[in-house]
């Protein structure tokens, strides 16, 4: 299955480079697998569209202020993109030449790092040393790492994080979840949906680009997930009494899918390194809830497996022909 598969050319004007405000005024395509169906609404429709057997499951990860920027003397950008133990992080890093093993950073007189590893792929492992609580220190000093694409945006930190977000870690924003509102959420909850919160630190397993022309031999970075005891019995109870259950955004799926056998969640917490491209046998998820992805992306790949490669062309043809606004800011689908 070769990359090329998943390619599309988007027009630079239809990438968003501010949300929606309200978030809920973005427009959401409704996509019917069976019938090839597809219809436009607004994101504030979505009560109407769900019935009261619609479950709604979520990423409550957080965003930390992941870019840092320090000096080695000469000055270096530092993108913390997994916590692998206390104050050590895995982290990409520009100029990466620059940063040799044993390289000593300095960001401020709170916090200083040393280069404890340089990995095969150009990553840096940095071992972080301050007297001072790191989250703290990082969310003082740091800034909210916005995607590349949004270039010139003036979009403040606190729209690139979901309203429900709880737990710190993500290096990327679980972005179907950008849309809901609390006006949302007390809509849907009038409805009868149900909502439960899953986690999953977004990483470079989300965003990490594929380099190889037989996607079958990408190498997913793996990411850490936790679905508690509590919310694994809730969702198998609602799944065995016929309930449909949605997941919001790929990272959701993911938690889901890495947690499920034979149609059955299991509490779990750890590392998930699962690619979901098409072929795969779909173990739990029902509908998905999401936005519109870069081409070649693994994002695209998984709602390719969901939707089917042809029905998900046509859609995002149709996207691009109505001029939806895509990536992080954009628009959503939900794929029924």
């Amino acid at each position: 299955m070769r990359i090329s598969e998943f390619d599309y050319n988007l027009p630079n004007n239809l990438i968003a480079k501010e949300p929606k405000n309200p978030r809920h005024l973005s427009n959401l395509m409704v996509i019917d697998r069976k019938s090839g169906e597809i219809k436009h609404k607004k994101f504030f429709n979505l009560p109407g569209i769900l019935d009261k057997n619609s479950v709604l499951v979520f990423n409550d990860s957080k965003v930390i202020k992941a870019r840092l920027y320090g000096k080695i003397p000469a000055k270096v950008e530092i993108l913390l993109t997994k916590q692998l133990k206390k104050n050590i992080w895995e982290c990409l890093c520009k100029p990466g030449k620059k940063l040799k093993l044993g390289t000593d950073i300095n960001f401020n007189k709170d916090l200083s790092g040393k280069v404890i590893k340089i990995n095969e792929d150009g990553s840096r492992m940095i071992k972080f040393s301050t007297k001072k609580d790191f989250e703290k220190i990082i969310e003082k000093l740091g800034h909210t790492p916005l995607p590349p694409y949004i270039k010139g945006s003036k979009a403040k930190s606190s729209q690139y994080q979901t309203i429900y977000a709880k737990k710190n870690g993500s290096v990327a924003a679980p972005t179907a979840g950008l849309h809901f509102t609390k006006k949302l959420f007390s809509n849907l909850k009038k409805k009868g949906v149900k909502t439960y919160f899953v986690t999953l630190h977004v990483g470079r397993g989300t965003f990490e680009p594929v380099k190889v022309d037989d996607i079958r031999e990408h190498k997913m970075h793996s990411e850490w997930f936790s679905i508690d005891k509590k919310t694994a019995k809730e969702l198998n109870k609602a799944k065995l009494s016929g309930k449909k259950i949605i997941a919001v955004g790929t990272t959701t799926v993911r938690v889901l899918e890495s947690s499920a056998k034979n149609g059955k969640l299991t509490p779990k917490s750890g590392e998930t390194d699962i690619f979901i491209y098409p072929g795969y046998k779909w173990r739990f998820a029902d509908q998905i809830l999401t936005n519109f992805h870069l081409p070649k992306s693994t994002l695209l790949m998984l709602v390719s497996s969901f939707a089917g490669k042809t029905l998900i062309k046509k859609a995002y043809n149709t996207a691009i022909s109505k001029k939806y606004r895509f990536y992080s800011f954009g628009d959503a689908m939900i794929i029924l």
